[in-house]
């Protein structure tokens, strides 16, 4: 099958983009980016190949926006483990207490078809029966969509919750996704982002060769620790939302691992 790298543009390899010629803005890669900033993304369990310098901070593993902030904070950071095939996800989550309504709004720049793919991704989630439920709002949203900068080499990116609130924004490149994308894999894309935004990371974390293809890439323990859910495979899970890779017009749902590590958390 032919990997398309979802979230990255360009001549660059990185989670959940994809390749291509198409070179036509001026874009900021990893080589403006320090040594030392690298470390630091390194240091704190992601993967620094293909970072990208963007307004405020960086993108690392194709779709997570890492501010300057972050990365000089102090983490205490652990994982969620779903076997060899990983659910992550950061000490960062959502205060949902015994129950929360997190709201979602589609800017209104963004064309109108983009509706659908956000209604399926809501009711995904809905579906689980979470603390957390999911609410489509007119504007305003707790997470709210917008279109990312025309020179975004990425078709989505957001980042993770804070002060028990979910990250606030998922932006999305509507040159590359289209005016009217297919609604099955733009619904996994939005779904994807939406659980970046509650804490999720990449289920690959440990190894993204069997999503993203290409020689074994294991980003390093650093300082995160891993909690296995009880029941889980410890086998490759291919199938997961949260895998760093997909291909082209690729829908993916939950699958039951995922299931399993929402609702451990949610």
């Amino acid at each position: 099958m032919k990997v398309n790298r979802l979230l990255i543009v360009g001549a660059l390899v990185a989670a959940f983009g994809f390749t291509s010629c198409q070179q036509d803005e001026e874009i900021t890669t990893q080589d403006s980016v320090s040594e030392s900033t690298l470390s630091r993304i390194a240091e704190l369990g992601f993967y620094n190949k293909n970072v990208q310098k963007v307004d405020g901070g960086y993108v690392v593993e194709g779709d997570i926006f890492l501010s300057e902030g972050d990365l000089t904070a102090a983490h205490n950071t652990k994982a969620l483990r779903v076997g060899e095939s990983e659910q992550y996800r950061t000490t960062n989550l959502v205060n949902a207490g015994s129950g929360r309504t997190i709201t979602l709004s589609l800017d209104a720049s963004l064309p109108a078809s983009y509706g659908a793919s956000l209604d399926a991704a809501i009711g995904r989630y809905n579906a689980e029966n979470l603390t957390i439920k999911m609410q489509r709002v007119s504007s305003n949203g707790n997470i709210h969509i917008t279109a990312a900068p025309k020179s975004a080499q990425y078709l989505a990116s957001a980042g993770f919750p804070t002060g028990g609130n979910p990250y606030g924004s998922v932006k999305v490149a509507t040159r590359y996704i289209g005016t009217n994308p297919n609604q099955g894999w733009f619904t996994t894309i939005l779904a994807h982002e939406i659980g970046h935004c509650i804490g999720f990371r990449h289920t690959d974390y440990m190894d993204r060769s069997y999503s993203c293809g290409g020689s074994y890439a294991n980003e390093g323990a650093s300082n995160v620790g891993a909690i296995h859910i009880p029941g889980t495979p410890t086998t490759a899970d291919r199938s997961s939302w949260m895998l760093a890779c997909i291909g082209n017009g690729q829908n993916r749902p939950f699958n039951n691992n995922d299931v399993t590590a929402l609702k451990y958390l949610y």
